[in-house]
């Protein structure tokens, strides 16, 4: 069982995806392994050197700010370096899934298999919730998400919001199968405790 965990800039998902590998089950962060199928894969990196360039890696070391900079402005330019890497994302996550026994880990029950799960703020965006069983999306008052973001990436407000339109998050809360609202008035082991009843509801 694969369960999506998605959600906007500073709704406190990658926290929850935390207290959850901490609880010992299995997470694909997909930020963090679409930068090392960047880095690592060799058909990857082919395609964004015919697309930005040799000078997207220097010494072996992805420019991340130069991809960043020439696609903010430039929407056909983002299209294509997501129809690369979105695939690849998408191809890892099943290896991941299948290298995964997840019939018995630590805390499968009886006729309540563990699921993995997949972190990734633009789930539905990147076409990955078709891998996905259920889906979860974490919210939370856009002025405690503010606060978040500004405090974590030390950022301004200003970028906070314009990375917050980029999302669009509000078609995703109508799609999900489950929404939790991470306020801030209830404990992050009490959300993954509700996630963890949820997913053997669903397999009851």
């Amino acid at each position: 069982m694969i369960i999506g965990i998605t959600g906007g800039i500073g709704s406190g998902k990658s926290t929850i995806a935390k207290q959850l590998r901490a609880m010992g089950y299995a997470v694909y962060d997909t930020d963090s392994e679409a930068k090392r199928l960047i880095v690592e894969d060799a058909h990857v990196r082919e395609q964004m050197e015919q697309l930005f360039g040799k000078e997207v890696y220097v010494g072996g070391v992805y420019q991340t700010a130069l991809v960043a900079q020439r696609v903010f402005t430039d929407k056909s330019l983002l299209a294509q370096l997501n129809a690369i890497v979105h695939p690849a994302v998408k191809a890892d996550i099943l290896r991941w899934a299948q290298n995964i026994n997840h019939l018995t880990q630590p805390h499968t029950t009886l006729n309540h298999p563990t699921p993995c799960f997949i972190e990734c703020a633009i789930l539905y965006q990147a076409g990955f919730d078709e891998l996905c069983d259920k889906v979860i999306v974490v919210t939370a008052p856009e002025d405690v998400r503010l606060a978040r973001a500004v405090a974590r990436d030390h950022s301004t407000i200003e970028k906070v919001r314009a990375r917050m339109r980029a999302q669009e998050t509000e078609k995703d809360i109508e799609r999900a199968d489950l929404v939790i609202n991470n306020d801030g008035k209830i404990e992050i082991m009490a959300i993954c405790l509700q996630i963890q009843d949820f997913f053997r509801n669903f397999a009851g």
